[in-house]
């Protein structure tokens, strides 16, 4: 049996590096993910698409993986990078982008990341997985921001 957790998370901030620094990092996906916590391998698929595989966790007696593809594109000019996802690569359907602004001495970054992860557990333990899942997958995002925000000289 599997359960579906969904995820829908936002974050906007600004960074002291300039835009041109931001937008090299972020749209250099291996350099951009190495900075997410937690990521066992990162795939490189070809045709700017990568599958992010994330680290075993266990919970009881059960130990779950997050898998899942995306495709990049990216548009220097609009100060864009974003996300599709790739389907049957995984457990996760993750989509989403950067949207990057300069302020002359800063960066002003916004994230939105949503999705769907579909996870062999039994229905029973639902309502125990589902709010811990999301808060993992928060808690992660939260580093890769924190993480990003320190490379990028930290936030304004």
């Amino acid at each position: 049996m599997t359960i579906n957790v969904n995820v829908d998370l936002g974050y906007e901030f600004e960074v002291k590096a300039g835009i041109k620094e931001v937008f090299d990092v972020l749209s250099d996906i291996p350099v951009a993910a190495s900075h997410y916590p937690k990521v066992d391998k990162l795939v490189d698929l070809g045709k700017d698409t990568f599958r992010w595989e994330f680290e075993k966790i266990g919970i009881a007696q059960f130990h779950l993986q997050t898998i899942f593809a995306c495709k990049y594109a990216s548009n220097r000019a609009k100060g864009t990078i974003n996300w599709t996802p790739v389907k049957g690569e995984g457990n996760g359907l993750i989509e989403g982008g950067w949207k990057l602004t300069d302020k002359k001495k800063s960066t002003k970054i916004v994230l939105s990341l949503t999705g769907e992860l579909t996870l062999p557990v039994p229905g029973l333990l639902k309502m125990v997985i589902t709010p811990l899942v999301k808060s993992e997958f928060e808690k992660m995002t939260d580093q890769w921001v924190a993480n990003l925000s320190k490379r990028f000289g930290g936030e304004v």
